[in-house]
């Protein structure tokens, strides 16, 4: 069941030939890499993972995330989840 805090969010997620990733409702990015960004946003964490990923522009102020790179994959992750999500967070929290 979904969170009604959560329903009256807004998220806009907006790529460009997988090469810029823009992102509103951004609270916190929690970790970054060339490979794989954890954001923290309104809706729940955010991995996206690529190559050659690098921060255009951020103004966590506005909740704004410009991404750019090879965008490879976007997922929400929560703790909860099982399988691959929990190696991911067992991976980032080591």
């Amino acid at each position: 069941m979904m969170d009604p805090n959560k329903a009256a969010k807004r998220q806009e997620i907006k790529m460009l030939n997988r090469k810029l990733l823009e992102i509103s409702g951004v609270r916190n990015v929690e970790s970054f890499d060339s490979e794989e960004f954890l954001l923290e946003t309104d809706l729940g964490f955010l991995m996206i993972k690529g190559t050659n990923l690098h921060i255009k522009n951020l103004n966590l102020e506005q909740g704004l995330v410009a991404i750019e790179g090879m965008v490879n994959e976007l997922a929400y992750v929560d703790a909860n989840s099982q399988g691959k999500t929990k190696g991911f967070f067992g991976k980032l929290f080591k």
